[in-house]
């Protein structure tokens, strides 16, 4: 708004009232220093510079502490623009009222040739602040660059690493180039850990306050060590914006703790038969991701494999026979499926395998191929060659499926149509097998395998004395993490399959 001929003095007087009572200090002054106009802030903060009390020159007033500022000044080049901006100029005669050095904050600006403006605050304490803030950075950093067995760095929201230091290449051997800006899953082998899995824990250490597990870590190299991998939020005022570090990552190296927890690993959550998940395991990790389903739901599938004719396998060969067969099952499946994969031995010749991230199509796919490689393989036992099938049902997570057990009736009712028609065969849950006869509707989705086998990730030997000199699968399979502060031994499901016998 112009201010009218009537509302000039008005408009003056607030105007100098505003300039008055600014809390930083403002000077006008020619080019070669004299002051035209000053505020009182300006006054307070200049005045114990002045050497005889005078305040009529700019540069001399500042002669000690900034003793540059005039030739700065009229060397400018430009028509206007700012001479220096936020220079700190410490003042050595005097302290703050804080207590400690006094720091001034100052910005010149040149209006034009003739005309300069000094804009002047009192910093101290921010100053203050920094040097503390630079002095703990310094402690943390010396800390950082001490320890041998962690690693500590910083996370964004999506769960990209936001920056490196000495620990991360000590324990990780990565260095800042391929880490910065990657998921933190580069520390994990390949497979171990999904995009999905990698919000799901930055989902609970927010709501939980930490999100803590144990398995193998990846080095850069190749090679693997057993760690912990603590994730915590950061205490921010603010939500952080993207590719802001939201998070705290720390690893630590315990491979001297593996014996330990592999033996109780083994006790508690393995079947002795064959190293997988054992049944109780199966179904914490089972619902612990069915809980993740229902805050988030993302594709999760169940797999359900039975040895076909393997009750002949025993009455033939004997039983120590039938349990080789089981063993190298299990090896199959644990070189088929991910990683994050929970394959579990859940009763005789049974076994389940949960898919975290996996659709129904997807499934039957890992499935198919699974089938694919153990017809086209031999056990050899005692100078015998025995040859098998096995046959699969899948089911998928979709409203509507309220438990697990609920999921396992159905991959079950999949199960039983498979070996009703035909067995070597995996068969896909539809609304159609819920009849409970075990035959297939016209259009059911039933894949028969055929002799073929699809290529996997990996050159496998399944015979049975390589299997018995390979080290047990069950440490690695269980990737499930269970919620912070529930053990492995604090819940277990005596939930069971449907009835029908899978045995025909």
């Amino acid at each position: 708004m112009i201010p009218t001929t009537a509302s000039a003095p008005s408009e003056l007087e607030a105007l100098t009232q505003f300039l008055y009572m600014a809390p930083i200090g403002l000077v006008q002054a020619t080019i070669d220093g004299e002051i035209v106009m000053i505020n009182p802030m300006s006054a307070q903060l200049l005045m114990p510079l002045s050497r005889d009390g005078d305040l009529a020159n700019l540069f001399e007033a500042l002669g000690d502490i900034c003793p540059d500022l005039r030739h700065r000044a009229q060397s400018y080049p430009d028509p206007h623009g700012k001479v220096c901006d936020d220079l700190h100029l410490q003042i050595h005669t005097g302290a703050s009222k804080r207590g400690g050095p006094q720091t001034l904050s100052l910005t010149l600006l040149k209006l034009d040739s003739m005309r300069l403006m000094a804009v002047l605050s009192d910093v101290s304490l921010a100053v203050q602040r920094e040097r503390a803030l630079r002095q703990s950075q310094a402690w943390i950093d010396t800390i950082v660059a001490g320890i041998t067995d962690y690693a500590l760095t910083s996370l964004d929201r999506d769960g990209r690493v936001r920056c490196w230091n000495a620990s991360v290449g000590r324990v990780t051997g990565f260095a800042a180039e391929p880490s910065i800006g990657r998921p933190y899953s580069l520390f994990y082998p390949e497979g171990a850990l999904s995009g999905a899995r990698v919000l799901d824990r930055m989902h609970e250490a927010r709501r939980d306050g930490w999100s803590l597990d144990e398995g193998w870590l990846l080095r850069a190299d190749g090679t693997r060590f057993w760690g912990s991998c603590l994730i915590a939020p950061l205490d921010l005022v603010e939500e952080p914006r993207p590719g802001e570090p939201a998070f705290s990552l720390i690893i630590r190296d315990i491979s001297e703790r593996k014996g330990a927890h592999d033996a109780l690993h083994q006790s508690v959550s393995c079947d002795h038969l064959t190293g997988l998940v054992n049944r109780r395991a199966f179904f914490e990790a089972a619902n612990f991701e069915l809980q993740r389903w229902q805050r988030m739901p993302r594709p999760l599938s169940l797999v359900l494999i039975d040895a076909d004719h393997f009750k002949a396998i025993n009455d033939t060969h004997g039983h120590a026979a039938g349990d080789t067969v089981l063993r190298q099952l299990a090896v199959a499946m644990g070189e088929t499926f991910r990683g994050m994969d929970v394959i579990a031995r859940v009763g005789g010749e049974e076994f389940a395998i949960l898919l975290p991230g996996t659709d129904g199509e997807g499934a039957r796919a890992v499935a198919a191929r699974l089938g694919q490689l153990i017809e086209a393989q031999t056990v050899e036992v005692d100078g015998a060659s025995i040859r098998y099938t096995v046959s699969a049902g899948t089911a998928a997570m979709e409203p509507g499926v309220d438990s697990i057990e609920d999921l396992m009736k159905r991959a079950d009712t999949a199960l039983y149509a498979a070996k009703t028609n035909g067995r070597n065969r995996v068969v896909c849950w539809t609304d159609d097998l819920a009849n409970g006869t075990g035959m297939l509707a016209p259009g059911t989705h039933a894949t028969p395998l055929p002799p073929k086998v699809e290529p996997l990730r990996r050159n496998v030997t399944m015979s049975a004395p390589n299997w018995l000199r390979s080290v047990s699968i069950c440490p690695k399979t269980p990737t499930f993490i269970p919620p912070p502060g529930v053990m492995l031994l604090s819940a277990s499901s005596s939930s069971s399959l449907s009835g029908k016998s899978t045995n025909v």
